[in-house]
């Protein structure tokens, strides 16, 4: 039997509607469907823990606009670096697309950094939150990714390749965007236990974001192998520019993770 009988034709229309001119896209949604969950968790966190809900306007602005501007900026400076460098306004043309993940990952850290310093809370109090949202937000930017037809893999003859047909293909292919959206629920729920059940967050600050870094990458990084190149200047590299960007996060938190367990274990305040 022919494997290639064994796919999914993936034709979806990546606009959810339009009215005249303007246009509404899944991917736009789950973007913003991120942002909105995010934003109850933090805010569910915030309440647990006794806090003022006043925190919850700076994080808003400062880790929305942060993970935008750290996004658009991280496609066009890490991607496409001659292009924008030589026509910097088309950085503001969002309608191009165009938004990396690493870059967000930088602009939310500096987000973060502005939230915890104007609230005087300490910055890897931030940092061990933020990775709920970052974490189940992933998986929903992936799937916006599956709906623009974007990001996939190499060619595959497993039951469950995609046959990307928007964007011109006639084979399957595997559909990273699936596995890493899968990846990040898995690391979510983790997360979630962590929090919800151990008191992890409270009794060894930094735990929590230090195993998010190391999880997280790595699962990015391993996916990258059976990614198509993103950018014509990947064709040939023996890691791709996902990869090389995710070893300084993993690292990092390896790094975390060392500090985290080093210091004595928090009473929890019940």
């Amino acid at each position: 039997m022919n494997a290639h009988l064994l796919f999914v034709n993936w034709d979806i229309d990546p606009v959810f509607f339009s009215i005249g001119p303007v246009e509404i896209r899944y991917y736009g949604l789950l973007w913003a469907l991120t942002f909105g969950v995010g934003m109850i968790l933090f805010m569910n966190m915030i309440k647990r823990e006794g806090y003022r809900e006043k925190m919850f306007d700076s994080i808003f602005w400062f880790g929305t606009l942060s993970t935008i501007i750290g996004a658009r900026l991280g496609h066009c400076l890490f991607y496409e670096p001659e292009y924008y460098l030589t026509h910097p306004v088309q950085i503001l043309n969002l309608r191009q697309g165009g938004l990396a993940s690493h870059g967000a990952a930088i602009g939310l850290l500096i987000g973060l950094w502005l939230f915890s310093r104007k609230n005087r809370m300490p910055y890897i109090w931030s940092l061990d939150r933020i990775t709920l949202p970052v974490a189940v937000g992933g998986a929903f930017v992936r799937l916006g990714n599956l709906l623009n037809s974007e990001i996939y893999g190499t060619a595959t003859s497993l039951p469950w390749g995609f046959i990307f047909v928007r964007d011109g293909q006639t084979v399957p292919m595997h559909p990273t965007q699936i596995y890493e959206a899968l990846a990040y629920l898995a690391i979510f729920a983790l997360l979630m236990w962590m929090y919800y059940k151990k008191d992890v967050a409270l009794k060894r600050p930094g735990v929590m974001f230090g195993w998010f870094l190391i999880l997280l990458f790595t699962a990015r990084f391993f996916i990258e192998f059976i990614k198509n190149p993103q950018e014509d200047f990947e064709v040939g590299m023996s890691l791709y520019m996902g990869q090389i960007l995710s070893i300084p996060f993993i690292l990092a938190g390896v790094a975390v993770l060392i500090w985290a367990y080093r210091k004595p274990v928090l009473p929890v305040k019940k």
